[in-house]
């Protein structure tokens, strides 16, 4: 529990928020339905973990956690 903070959430809720218009009020993107939601958030956390290689980490989440040995 030393290590929880709230900075990574609110860290992950901005990339989030900047990734994906669909969570972006009063634009033609936004979308009241809940399926819709579900389907982006699904599409943005692959993208995010299996696809994207990060700065930090010169390789993706997934990769680094042992979960897939080559990006998608």
């Amino acid at each position: 529990m030393k290590h929880v903070s709230t900075s990574h959430m609110e860290h992950q809720n901005l990339t989030t928020r900047m990734h994906m218009r669909l969570f972006t009020r009063l634009t033609n993107g936004f979308s009241k339905k809940v399926g819709a939601h579900d389907n982006a958030f699904s599409l943005h956390f692959a993208h995010h973990n299996f696809v994207r290689i990060h700065a930090t980490l010169r390789v993706t989440p997934a990769m680094a956690a042992g979960v897939a040995d080559q990006p998608w």
